[in-house]
């Protein structure tokens, strides 16, 4: 026997209510199948493709484009894509750290504007979305060129050559990647900060906790949605970055993205690019995982 619900004023039994609900659900699931599920699949078989003599794809499957990636090849064993992975993971977690630290103080900065101006220093933050990214990072170039304050200021201090610019070099690539993540951190975090509960932090400063108590246990927990939410919009795209790191690191800082745009590219090599672009999703999708867990585990109040 059916059970009769009521929805939106309208009496509907258990099955129209399911059939209702799948209609609605239909769209989004077709474009997520679409634009998601298939390139993926379509990713996984190529990965265990051959490349032909002229860069074509050969459809004899094996596993040596992911022995490749673990670094066993025709000379022996060799670090040197492992070490890619690795540097990437770093580059991403740094990056997400250090737009998350920036982001605070950013967000008290605009929370605590008038309401007038407080969405026009929004604006601001969001202004560098308005120009492409490949522009944004092509900017970088003048602002530390040798004859800007920054590289004389460095070159004093003889941390560069004098008359050398700062790129290619690994500061440079940190400093393109936070400028071009830091408003991700910003956007979804200060949504929680501007419903912050300020009679928490009140009751914690009338306990005469420290600063850092005061932000560990009335701040953090009710800034933690929007933290969670930035974080993982800067820490995935950063592992797959490679327009920064390419115009900022050169050759002499190679991220998986590079690697990945290489294989497709000037290599034509797709089927490794493929296990490649594989390992990437298993690795993010990992250090993903890992920090669910742990934020999870940790009891901040």
């Amino acid at each position: 026997m059916n059970k009769l619900m009521i929805w939106y004023g309208e009496l509907l039994s258990q099955k129209s209510l399911i059939k209702r609900g799948f209609l609605f659900l239909t769209p989004g699931m077709l474009w997520l199948i679409i634009f998601l599920v298939l390139p993926g699949l379509i990713l996984i078989v190529v990965s265990f493709a051959t490349r032909g003599s002229y860069g074509e794809l050969v459809w004899e499957f094996s596993f040596e484009n992911y022995k490749r990636l673990l670094g066993y090849g025709i000379f022996g064993w060799t670090p040197d894509y492992l070490l890619i992975l690795l540097r990437s993971v770093i580059v991403a977690i740094v990056t997400t750290a250090l737009s998350v630290l920036l982001s605070y103080p950013l967000c008290f900065f605009i929370a605590g504007k008038p309401e007038r101006t407080r969405y026009l220093w929004l604006t601001i933050v969001i202004i560098p979305f308005w120009t492409n990214m490949v522009i944004r990072t092509y900017a970088w170039f003048l602002i530390l060129a040798p004859e800007m304050p920054f590289a004389r200021i460095a070159a004093f201090f003889k941390l560069i050559s004098p008359g050398m610019p700062l790129y290619p070099s690994a500061f440079a690539v940190y400093l393109g990647m936070i400028s071009m993540f830091l408003p991700f951190v910003a956007l979804p975090l200060f949504s929680s900060v501007e419903r912050l509960d300020w009679t928490l932090v009140e009751a914690a400063q009338d306990l005469y906790s420290s600063n850092v108590r005061i932000f560990m246990h009335a701040i953090l927990p009710q800034t933690l949605p929007g933290l969670s939410v930035g974080v993982i919009l800067t820490f995935v795209p950063a592992m797959g970055m490679f327009v920064v790191p390419d115009l900022l690191g050169g050759a002499k800082y190679m991220l998986v993205g590079n690697l990945i745009q290489q294989q497709f590219g000037t290599s034509r090599d797709w089927a490794f690019g493929a296990a490649i672009s594989m390992g990437l999703m298993v690795l993010t999708m990992f250090s993903l995982y890992l920090y669910k867990r742990k934020s999870k585990g940790v009891d901040l109040i």
